[in-house]
């Protein structure tokens, strides 16, 4: 791991959402050099699933040898980020002032992370002026155009959000209509639906109805593709005086969110959150001038740590020797497919009959009961065909068919990739966000998938 320098020794960093996962962790890794942090979050009292305050936060970084200050900051609030800068000035802190170019002329429509981060940093970038030796660090990616993050019609819009204005009609409703059914979130029409009230004239109904469609879907790759181009646009705007860059994680870090969305045993397939606090501490050392200068970039915290000398990435993982998963919207080398006639040596007329034959053995109520779901398998590739589980009634079903139930989960992809999948060679989130498998219908039941595919005797697959 990246040791301590003391290159940070009493700096200031402004970090939004360090009450916990990434956030706490840069902030953590700035403070053991006896850095000035800042804790901006949202959560003051203790949340029932994730851990972490702007307090306990606070607590650890004077722990580790830094100075805190604590601050309630919802980052779509501009009086509250003002309010926290101003206290960080009054507590001595090496930031002052505010840029004078209204909210209103950058309030893009695109939920927290862009908005924030766009408010946060015009906010801080007059003190950042005065240091000699500033940085803004945005957790965004690459703005990857590969359209395997774009495509539509094959499902890969699911659970997506589009913000589609003049949707009630015509090519907007076309459009609407177009995404929803990959199952993705239209603000106005289709999928899962949010109408709102808007002319586009009138700013307050804009902001409003962005909200809701935040608060409802949860934008997630506008987002994120926003805040990357704000990478892009201040850094040109403040080459040579201020060092602004994107920071993103090669694999799934492990967090308390992750823990939570990605259901069990999903932690093995992460890092700990210290690689990207010790990526961040890398490029935060990094001078204002020269050729270590960097400004602009989209770096992924890997390839930051072998810049400097490392190595051994073993020692970040949450599970060392274990595949780890990728992160959205990187694109990653695929190996080719194994033909599905090849199971462990042995041939079979029919892959994934033998596949779903297994699949039957282990079917019971208890999987039932804490399933509660019906999947719907559409393969296509030499063994082409659709294919169900039933774990909503009775002790199970599996066969060749449709359900005979709705089903509540789609799920679309080669069938040699399928007989990988099951075979264990092949985990289905990595097969999900390298594009490889399709989903539409229910994300929680998909995931609760894994669970009947760990049960299944891989040796007689």
């Amino acid at each position: 791991m990246l040791q301590n320098t003391g290159a940070l020794a009493g700096r200031t960093l402004f970090v939004t959402g360090a009450s916990r996962g990434i956030g706490r962790a840069i902030a953590l890794k700035a403070a053991r050099d006896g850095a000035n942090v800042v804790v901006a979050a949202k959560t003051a009292e203790a949340h029932p699933k994730l851990p972490g305050t702007i307090y306990t936060a606070a607590k650890e970084i004077e722990d580790a040898g830094g100075k805190a200050l604590a601050c309630v900051v919802d980052v779509r609030d501009e009086q509250q980020i003002h309010a926290a800068v101003e206290q960080a000035v009054q507590n001595a802190i090496n930031l002052t002032g505010t840029l004078g170019t209204s909210m209103k002329k950058v309030d893009l429509m695109l939920g927290v992370n862009l908005r924030g981060t766009y408010l946060t940093s015009k906010l801080c970038i007059p003190h950042l002026l005065k240091s000699s030796n500033p940085h803004i660090l945005n957790l965004s990616p690459p703005l990857n155009l590969n359209p395997i993050w774009f495509q539509n019609h094959t499902g890969a819009l699911a659970g997506r959000t589009l913000f589609v204005t003049g949707a009630s009609r015509g090519i907007g409703r076309a459009i609407a209509l177009k995404a929803a059914r990959d199952g993705a979130n239209v603000v106005d029409a289709g999928g899962k639906a949010l109408a709102c009230v808007v002319d586009v004239r009138d700013e307050q109904q804009i902001h409003a109805a962005v909200e809701q469609a935040v608060q409802k879907f949860g934008a997630y790759t506008m987002a994120k593709y926003g805040m990357s181009m704000c990478v892009l646009g201040m850094a040109e705007e403040f080459r040579g005086q201020i060092s602004i860059n994107a920071l993103w994680p090669k694999t799934a870090i492990r967090t308390a969110a992750m823990d939570m969305l990605g259901g069990d045993g999903v932690e093995r397939q992460c890092r700990k959150a210290d690689i990207m606090a010790d990526a961040a501490y890398s490029v935060f050392s990094r001078p204002l001038a020269g050729p270590a200068y960097t400004t602009g970039q989209f770096l992924i915290d890997e390839d930051v740590l072998r810049e400097v000398g490392l190595s051994d990435m073993e020692v970040y993982a949450v599970e060392p020797g274990h595949p780890l998963l990728p992160d959205f919207f990187l694109d990653v080398e695929t190996d080719g497919a194994t033909p599905s006639s090849m199971l462990s040596g042995t041939k079979t007329s029919d892959p994934i009959e033998e596949t779903f034959g297994l699949i039957r053995t282990v079917l019971s109520q208890d999987l039932v009961q804490s399933t509660k779901g019906v999947y719907q398998f559409d393969l296509s590739g030499e063994h082409a065909g659709s294919w169900f589980v039933d774990l909503k009634q009775g002790a199970g079903l599996a066969g060749r068919g449709l359900p005979p139930l709705p089903p509540d989960v789609v799920m679309s992809m080669d069938s040699a990739l399928f007989s990988r999948m099951f075979r264990g060679e092949l985990k289905p989130t990595m097969a999900f966000m390298t594009g490889k498998l399709r989903i539409h219908g229910d994300m929680t039941l998909a995931i609760k998938l894994e669970k009947m595919m760990a049960a299944l005797p891989k040796s007689k697959l």
